[in-house]
């Protein structure tokens, strides 16, 4: 009888880390994409509106990996009212070859969260200049967090600011990242000042109305926009597409329904049918990343299937050498 390996959350965090190995992982992954060596469909999507949740379904198949994720991940965003976590959810790694179940990954979102972060730092890895110092945080979740360490991975941040509408709880993630990064991480009540200061932008938020106004973007800025994974969400005031010298999108199917773009086809300022490079197009040299020291870019990440099979097929490989997790016979 075949053996399926469960894990769960507190076991996949001692042997997943958001860590440059988990970058390089989700970087070969969108290498894979670009290359045309993954099977993705389009997110399956639910909204539960009634709960302000909503719950999204993601998956693809990977050529040349043992193993493809289905993951189901559910948001909900009044949760931490209740003293819950907005996130959770599970990944599901079958077979490649034979369809059976492998692995039960009962992370709560824990490897979504990395595999974000992780998407995040690649963004900065190829598109902000090598020589960014100061970041920008727009947002107090746990994926705000996050975003500071991933970037700090592959730029060298030496401080930051975070804003949020809550000015406290931006406080308090300051104070806590202040500690965790070593480096001044301040809370800000001025969110255009915030953003005009800086080298490195990131928005982790579930905003539905634009946060960052097109004409407070500075020469040479990177903008990592990462929240907007729903249709009704919107980070980035539309206009502020225009002032980049290079868009780049994660998956651009995705982005033109979900993402920054859409608000941007909406507003009719790009054309529904233009096309851009995608974050693994820039990997491997397929297209070109920044240009020069004073291009505006934006990277527009959504969250892919690919990112989902690909880490978790990691945290398998982990939990087998270090004889983690327990087996379950069917």
């Amino acid at each position: 009888m075949p053996k399926i390996k469960i894990l769960t959350e507190a076991e996949l965090r001692t042997i997943v880390s958001l860590d440059l190995s988990a970058v390089d992982c989700i970087e070969r992954g969108f290498a894979s994409l670009a290359e045309g060596n993954v099977e993705m469909p389009a997110i399956l999507s639910m909204a539960i509106n009634e709960f302000n949740g909503e719950v999204d379904v993601k998956t693809a198949y990977v050529s040349g990996i043992e193993n493809f994720a289905i993951k189901i991940s559910p948001g909900f965003f009044d949760n931490p009212k209740l003293g819950l976590p907005s996130t959770s959810g599970l990944m599901a790694l079958f077979s490649s070859k034979t369809g059976v179940l492998q692995a039960l990954l009962l992370d709560n979102g824990y490897l979504t969260d990395v595999r974000t972060a992780a998407a995040g730092a690649l963004a900065a890895r190829y598109m902000a200049r090598k020589n960014s110092t100061h970041a920008c945080v727009i947002g107090t979740g746990q994926q705000a967090r996050l975003q500071l360490k991933a970037l700090k991975l592959v730029r060298p941040i030496k401080s930051a600011v975070i804003w949020g509408r809550d000015g406290e709880k931006a406080k308090g993630v300051a104070s806590t990242l202040s500690q965790e990064l070593d480096i001044p991480v301040s809370a800000s009540i001025d969110v255009k000042k915030s953003i005009s200061n800086a080298d490195v932008v990131i928005t982790a938020t579930s905003s539905s109305k634009p946060i960052v106004k097109a004409d407070w973007i500075q020469l040479g800025q990177h903008i990592t926009a990462m929240g907007s994974d729903q249709a009704h969400k919107c980070e980035l005031e539309p206009a502020c597409l225009l002032r980049a010298d290079l868009y780049v999108p994660d998956r651009q199917s995705q982005t033109k329904n979900l993402g920054e773009l859409r608000s941007a086809i909406l507003a009719k300022i790009i054309g529904p049918d233009r096309l851009f490079p995608e974050l693994g197009d820039i990997i491997i040299g397929k297209a070109k990343g920044r240009i020069n020291s004073n291009s505006i870019t934006i990277a527009d990440l959504t969250g892919t299937g690919v990112q989902d099979t690909v880490i978790s097929t990691l945290a398998l490989e982990k939990a087998t050498l270090n004889n983690s997790g327990s087996d379950f016979v069917s």
